[in-house]
């Protein structure tokens, strides 16, 4: 099973929703990074559950513990080894699922692949794992934000309640405002109420998260299987319950004509080289351009419902599956720093790799 992710700057995470711990070791960090925890830890709480009525009820601090590869506040250069403790498992809550599968869950697959698996929450898929990234994440953005660039996502959509407004028309400093993390504030309390309901109807909903960089130079991605959009891609939808990816004009781009969708050159007032607009975002030929790149991911409805669904178990006989435990009605509002962490991870390794193709 591959835990790891990255060429230069490397993660490795392990660890499973009801053990005792979840962790990550990062390798390939350049020494001499400023290691802020209380920011690492800031982006662990906008993660954790139990933040409102509208996600699962799981009760964790998610303090998470350095072990190794930090001295007096700087990265050293070697592997750092961050650790998090689980705190609330109720592992009895899953033990009615033991032998069944249930819809749309990886329990059926793991059990086909590995002969066994740890029933617990999921266990290793668990998106308890999502955590470990998110601590590695928020090192990778401390990483970047030395070159000045910023990445921020935001809730786009839920269902079919749309945030019909580019990010640019938007202030992204509200995004953590309001539970759902939607910048609006009036489609912000749409989006809760519906999840809210959906909630108390023991059902669950999915929607998009949008996420923006700025400040990424050109040059950044390799022009053929590496490409930068490709490694975003391949990062985002490794993501638990994420079904699409999409960048730029996306599939909206299929209904324009070329001479609508080309984004004309032009040089700015910096001197340097700029497009009139942004249909590419941000990446053209696989490697950045320096303009902004944004894009959507799709996430599907929590495949954990409060509803009774038929299924079968490992004796290949019919049985109903009762919804247990505690969890999410809608992914998104926690996904967001999810999305975050995973870009820059991404941003991060190809940052390392442009100074490593520079004679």
């Amino acid at each position: 099973m591959s835990s790891t992710y990255g060429k230069i700057f490397k993660i490795s995470t392990f660890g499973e929703s009801h053990g005792k711990a979840i962790g990550v070791i990062v390798d390939g960090c350049p020494a001499g990074v400023e290691f802020d925890e209380n920011f690492i830890q800031n982006e662990l709480d906008r993660r954790k559950p139990g933040q409102s009525r509208i996600t699962t009820q799981r009760k964790e601090s998610d303090e998470f513990q350095v072990l190794s590869g930090v001295f007096e506040g700087k990265t050293t250069g070697t592997p750092i080894a961050m650790v998090i403790p689980n705190e609330d498992q109720r592992s009895k809550d899953y033990s009615h699922i033991a032998t069944q599968y249930r819809p749309s869950h990886a329990d059926y697959t793991y059990t086909a692949k590995y002969g066994n698996r740890d029933y617990r929450g999921g266990g290793r898929s668990s998106a308890r794992e999502t955590a470990a990234r998110v601590a590695a994440g928020a090192l990778a953005k401390t990483l970047l934000s030395t070159n000045n660039i910023t990445i921020q996502a935001y809730v786009s959509q839920v269902g079919k309640l749309k945030l019909d407004k580019q990010y640019w028309e938007l202030d992204l400093s509200k995004t953590d405002d309001n539970a759902v993390r939607c910048p609006d504030e009036e489609m912000a309390q749409k989006m809760f109420d519906y999840i809210d309901e959906t909630r108390k109807k023991g059902d669950s909903i999915g929607g998009i998260i949008t996420c923006v960089i700025k400040g990424v130079p050109v040059g950044w991605g390799e022009p053929v299987f590496d490409k930068l959009h490709a490694e975003l891609g391949k990062a985002m939808l490794g993501i638990n319950a994420v079904k699409g990816f999409e960048y730029g004009s996306g599939f909206e781009g299929i209904e324009l004509y070329g001479s609508e969708h080309n984004d004309e050159f032009y040089i700015g007032e910096d001197g340097k080289v700029h497009t009139k607009t942004n249909l590419s975002g941000g990446i053209q030929g696989g490697i950045s351009n320096g303009e902004d790149i944004y894009f959507k991911v799709a996430f599907k409805p929590v495949a954990t419902i409060m509803q009774d669904q038929e299924s079968v178990n490992a004796e290949g006989e019919k049985v109903i599956v009762s919804g247990k435990g505690r969890h999410d009605p809608c992914v998104l509002p926690r996904a967001v720093p999810i999305v975050e962490a995973m870009a820059a991870l991404v941003l991060a390794d190809f940052s390392l790799r442009a100074k490593s193709n520079k004679v």
